[in-house]
């Protein structure tokens, strides 16, 4: 009886005494906070190099030399040249148009025999006022009479010059009965016909030289930094100041490059686009192909050759102009930086940083200065210098 109430109480106090055991011998267990996983970027490699700047703008080829074929005389056309059609191609000196000069020919037998006559009138007055003076001295003839012998000289003579210069003029106008070309070139639109009456002073034609072509090309002002052009000089460039421009156009199907030279700078900025204007001039004799006119091209300047700067992707810049470098312990650190100049994907540094500097050029959403990152051989990158801005 009474072992049947010790034994709950005995069974209740092992219990206890093993679960006091079991806990006092468990493991403790340490709080481990885990180890940050450093963030892996791309980096390149600072590398400084020299290279030459250029300068791109677009624009459309205009002649030249353009004038307008006008008469000087008028008259019905009589003749007029194959090539004087639009898109014609003639050589200087060629004769254009023919007008009808049988009119200016009368005229000019007219003034033949007008000079004839006035020859005739200052001979006999020559003669006169030379026997007269000699009367004179010889007290044979009053001082009257030889001062009216002079008088009818003078008269004579300016009748023989009017005379001449409407021989002249005559003449003239007979050579001007033939139009020929100025120069070599192309007929950009013509407005004549054959027995069409031309008047003086009416355009007939515009022509334009081919033997060179012209391109204004805008140019922001803040780019003229960049091309080694004297600002202040007015007129054309000296040529050993003429910058090389390259032109590009797609045409006929085939991609077709120019090479010529920028000539002049112009003085006044576009109020409009607040642009500058340079000229490029293209000799169509050194070209494979000349350039045609109305032709749009893309154009590129050579610019300055600058030394020991570093080209960057664009995204490597961040806020407020800095990049971030990694130091040798493989933390972040802000660095200032100056730029030179940022064109399209690219950002030259001409300041601020040291060969073989690598710089971070991944995007990170929170970067801190100081943070913790990794980089790997197989991300990193090192920028080509064929890969040269322009």
């Amino acid at each position: 009886m009474i072992l049947r109430i010790i034994l709950p109480f005995i069974f209740i106090a092992v219990s206890i005494f093993g679960a006091m055991t079991l806990m006092a011998t468990a493991p403790v267990l340490e709080p481990n906070m885990p180890e940050p996983v450093a963030t892996t970027v791309r980096v390149i490699n600072a590398e400084p190099m020299s290279m030459q700047l250029t300068v791109t703008s677009q624009g459309t080829v205009a002649p030249n030399t353009e004038s307008e074929l006008i008469p000087e005389v008028t008259g019905r056309v009589v003749w007029m040249s194959p090539a004087l059609v639009n898109g014609g191609y003639f050589n200087a000196g060629d004769e254009l148009i023919r007008v009808d000069d049988k009119d200016y020919r009368t005229a000019a037998q007219r003034a033949k025999a007008s000079l004839a006559r006035a020859q005739a009138e200052h001979e006999h007055a020559r003669y006169e006022n030379d026997r007269f003076q000699s009367l004179v001295k010889r007290q044979l003839a009053s001082r009257s009479q030889a001062e009216n012998a002079v008088r009818s000289l003078r008269i004579a003579q300016a009748a023989l010059a009017e005379a001449q210069a409407n021989a002249q003029q005559a003449q003239r106008d007979i050579s001007r009965t033939s139009i020929r070309a100025p120069f070599t070139g192309l007929v950009r639109k013509e407005s004549v016909d054959i027995g069409q009456f031309l008047s003086r002073g009416q355009s007939i034609a515009t022509l334009y030289a081919s033997n060179e072509a012209e391109i204004r090309l805008p140019i922001a002002d803040r780019q003229l930094a960049f091309l080694n052009l004297p600002v202040s000089h007015r007129g054309e460039l000296p040529i050993d100041q003429q910058p090389k421009v390259t032109l590009r156009a797609e045409y006929a199907g085939q991609d077709m490059v120019w090479e010529g030279h920028i000539v002049r700078l112009e003085a006044a900025i576009d109020t409009s686009s607040r642009m500058v204007h340079v000229v490029a001039r293209v000799d169509n004799a050194s070209q494979a192909a000349p350039l045609s006119v109305g032709l749009f091209v893309n154009a590129e300047i050579e610019g300055l050759q600058v030394e020991n700067v570093i080209q960057l992707p664009r995204q490597a810049l961040r806020n407020g102009g800095r990049v971030m470098v990694v130091d040798e312990d493989n933390r972040l650190r802000y660095r200032e930086i100056k730029t030179l100049r940022m064109y399209e994907d690219n950002v030259l540094v001409k300041s601020g940083l040291a060969a073989g500097e690598r710089i971070c050029i991944s995007p990170l959403q929170t970067p801190i200065d100081g943070m913790q990152v990794r980089t790997d051989e197989m991300v990193s990158e090192t920028i080509d210098s064929s890969d040269v801005a322009g």
